[in-house]
């Protein structure tokens, strides 16, 4: 296996990973993930893009790594516990799309 959730069914990955590939997201050439980045006016504004997101994740206990320097926020999305990509970070990586909307 590639790594698929055996529960993620090809076809549903597939329309998904092109919806938020249309957005943006792309797909790790080295893991089964999906990485974004977003940039902000300044650094009070990515903190508080990253405290959207990290209210959300908590609720839905599921973490995104990311990276951050001042008005920069870089994220990628996986699932440990099925080894890569699931429907959990499609639906996370629409909720982060639609944060970062308030700052745009």
């Amino acid at each position: 296996s590639s790594g698929i959730n055996a529960e993620y069914g090809e076809e549903q990955r597939s329309v998904d990973l092109k919806a938020v590939e249309d957005a943006g997201w792309k797909v790790q050439s080295d893991r089964d993930a999906i990485y974004k980045g977003f940039t902000f006016r300044d650094f009070n504004e990515a903190f508080g893009f990253m405290t959207r997101v990290a209210l959300r994740a908590d609720k839905v206990d599921h973490h995104p790594e990311w990276f951050n320097v001042y008005n920069r926020v870089n994220i990628t999305l996986s699932t440990h516990d099925c080894g890569g990509l699931s429907e959990r970070d499609i639906a996370l990586a629409n909720f982060i799309d639609g944060a970062a909307k308030v700052f745009a």
